[in-house]
């Protein structure tokens, strides 16, 4: 398609002085990408035009197609966000940002990367579902455009196209994207099945185009006398869609008869009714097999009826009955309702009363790991369905496999913290009862909110798993906090300094503990992340009570003979004797001081560490980290608060031996409300690398908290702090 082609397509549903701005960014785009070529040795801006072309499909708006056009200038060409903002319009530039990746930002690894991209995108497809539409189509091109890619690019592109750009396209109801995402999928993740099913489909096409056009022939006759106005066609089915049906179903495909679908489409509902009449008064209905999805549309709108019969040669064949209306939504989906009118605008994403988009808005707040909540989206919204019912008739799509618990939650956090029981159809059903289509749910509550831990052994939902943690870590966190006031205020009636608890002070002293304000301060102590003499060694070193650094004169001839192998300074030498203390195991990134022991060198303690409050300032010397060696790695002990679940102590160990951590020592507990806790002791090699397992870790399923246990020691020998 040419330029020229391309403005006729869009006149057809623009005004004309609209498709100015999309002839300005064709020649601009064209202009920034001069000279790029695609791996196909292409010019790429030939791939910016296609994507603007297949959205121009869709009747994208101006703003959409613009964006298409100039969606990788800002990534590959030094252009800005505010240089198309000025030439172009705000929403442009909204657009393009949205749909860019992060490419700027530094990620511990590839997943991570991944994961915080498609996160950006679902929040700002929430707040403007035209991004994911661009995106959709940017992803499209890609996919036809692959294999001029590498192997190992061209199965890891297709295989966040099934898991993530297929299923969108789905819950947006464009199936022209979708059916054509997923069969390019299967083509390069799976190659000799795609091989096959083409074969088998080009095979015996002409016998089922025979059967199909006799169906049709009779069919149009019985409307034509019944004065009904129809379109009637017949369609193969997708080939994932058949290789789905082949890998489920556990047949050949020979043994597969609804290879091929009938579409009827009408005027009105009414009459949608009555051609279903028609059908099923030829041929015999096949129980079981009729859907309404008039009367009970999918979630992405879509709507059409369903059914199956035993055609003319003994085998089902599959009929689907549809308005025109109803067809352009199947085809373009959340496309059929923002295409842009003058004059009327784009309907708002909120007007379409998609719920699983206030869904990602709502896991925002709760899900703040990237990857925790990619596979909350990719679990919750991308799972096949099952349709409920309330009492009232409102209707909830959830996950197969959903629970009453998971109906309770999904309509409202405190429902479900206070479900006692269900009803299912009238009859009181057990909690784990898995739901189905059609199920008329009702929750009983109490008055108070009181969820139970178990209950994530059987939910099925994301959302359910982590409302149920999140009530049992606030209900701990308000006990914590008390816990920890009480500790950190008896701690400071013996500290040897009046110190006075002013909350400017607490709050600065809670950002350097690395808590975001007092009160998770507070429940660090209270639940032992952060001990009440770390608090009060910080305060009382700003009340110039400063560790010093010891003079050289002072240093003893033993604690001058060994060098360190661990690249410390020691006021500023190096190759001094020194020992890291076990109280606090200071890892290569925390800062750190250094205590003159008697005979033993300089013992290195974290900086706050509790065990120093009580010694004498001038025994304390200046320690700095060096030229660490990277191989070299330090003992520290981890305490895993989790639920208590089979094979979660499995799931950890395994995780930390692909990231090839070594495992010291590992000890259970149990405890009675069914949590756990997990003791590790594991190698870590710096502060960084400690956060990575501890994040690693958290994001492990059922695992509620992990932490650094430090030891607080009472005891000591001859003046020196033990280690």
């Amino acid at each position: 398609m040419s330029l020229d082609a391309l403005i006729e397509r869009m006149a057809v549903y623009t005004a004309p002085e609209r498709l100015e701005m999309v002839k300005n960014a064709y020649a601009f785009a064209r202009e920034k990408h001069e000279g790029q070529k695609r791996a196909s040795g292409e010019p790429y801006f030939l791939h910016c035009f296609a994507v603007a072309t297949i959205l121009a499909s869709l009747n994208a708006d101006p703003d959409m197609v613009a964006a298409g056009l100039l969606h990788d200038t800002v990534e590959d060409t030094g252009v800005t966000l505010e240089d198309l903002a000025t030439r172009f319009n705000p929403s442009v530039a909204t657009l393009v940002d949205a749909v860019t990746k992060l490419g700027k930002l530094n990620f511990t690894s590839k997943e991570e990367r991944q994961a915080e991209n498609f996160r950006r995108m679902f929040l700002a497809m929430a707040k403007d579902i035209r991004v994911i539409v661009v995106k959709l189509c940017d992803r499209l091109h890609n996919m036809r455009t692959l294999g001029h890619l590498p192997e190992s690019k061209q199965r890891d592109i297709a295989k966040e196209t099934i898991e993530i750009f297929a299923p969108l396209a789905h819950r947006l109801g464009i199936g022209r994207i979708k059916w054509e995402l997923e069969d390019e999928s299967l083509r390069y993740l799976n190659p000799a099945a795609y091989k096959q099913v083409a074969e088998f489909v080009a095979e015996k096409r002409d016998e089922r185009e025979k059967i199909i056009a006799d169906i049709i022939a009779r069919l149009q006759e019985e409307l034509t006398e019944l004065n009904v106005p129809s379109e009637i066609s017949g369609r193969p089915k997708h080939f994932y869609s058949i290789y789905q049906k082949m890998v489920q179903q556990q047949k050949e495909f020979h043994e597969l008869y609804d290879v091929t679908a009938i579409r009827v489409k009408v005027e009105s509902e009414k009459e949608c009714y009555e051609v279903l009449g028609v059908v099923h008064s030829q041929w015999r209905p096949i129980p079981g097999r009729f859907k309404d999805y008039i009367a009970m549309p999918k979630p992405n709108l879509y709507r059409s009826l369903h059914t199956a019969v035993i055609g003319p040669t003994g085998r089902p064949v599959e009929v689907q009955i549809r308005t025109h209306e109803m067809h352009r939504l199947a085809e373009y989906g959340i496309a059929a309702h923002w295409l842009y009118k003058e004059g009327r605008g784009r309907q708002s994403s909120a007007d379409l009363q998609l719920s699983w988009l206030r869904q990602l808005l709502e896991w925002q707040n709760d899900l703040k790991d990237a990857q925790e909540y990619l596979d909350t989206v990719k679990v919750d919204l991308f799972a096949d369905e099952v349709f409920v019912f309330t009492p009232r008739g409102d209707v909830f799509d959830l996950p197969v496999g959903a629970t009453p618990v998971d109906f309770a939650y999904r309509i409202h956090t405190d429902v479900g913290h206070r479900c006692v029981g269900a009803k299912i159809n009238g009859r009181i059903v057990p909690l784990n009862t898995h739901l189905h289509n059609g199920d008329i749910i009702e929750v009983m509550t109490s008055k108070i909110k009181q969820p139970k831990l178990d209950w994530v052994n059987f939910v099925a939902t994301s959302q359910s798993k982590n409302r149920i943690r999140q009530w049992f870590k606030k209900e701990r966190r308000d006990d914590n906090i008390r816990r920890g006031k009480e500790l950190l205020e008896a701690e400071m009636g013996r500290a040897p300094l009046d110190l006075l608890l002013k909350s400017e002070k607490m709050v600065e002293m809670a950002q350097k503990l690395r808590q975001p304000n007092v009160e998770d301060l507070l429940a660090a102590i209270g639940y032992g992340e952060v001990t009440p003499n770390q608090v009060i060694s910080r305060l009382t070193a700003e009340q110039n009570l400063h560790a010093v650094k010891l003079p050289p004169e002072k240093m003893t001839g033993a604690s001058l003979a060994t060098k360190s192998t661990h690249g410390l300074l020691v006021g500023g030498e190096s190759g001094l004797l020194v020992n890291f203390s076990k109280c606090c195991s200071a890892l290569p990134g925390e800062p750190i001081i250094g205590l003159v022991t008697r005979g033993r060198g300089v013992s290195v303690h974290q900086v706050d560490c509790a065990n120093l409050a009580s010694i004498e300032p001038e025994r304390l010397v200046t320690v700095t980290w060096g030229n660490i060696e990277r191989e070299h790695s330090y003992p520290v002990e981890l305490e895993i608060s989790c639920i208590d679940r089979m094979g979660l102590l499995k799931d950890i160990l395994g995780k930390l031996s692909d990231a090839k951590v070594n495992i010291r020592a590992a000890n259970v507990s149990t405890h009675k409300d069914r949590t756990a806790t997990i003791l590790l002791v594991v190698d870590i090699t710096d502060l960084d690398h400690l956060k990575r397992i501890q994040g690693m870790i958290t994001r492990i399923s059922d695992v509620l908290s992990v932490s650094r246990l430090q030891h607080t020691v009472k005891k000591e020998v001859d003046g020196d702090v033990p280690n």
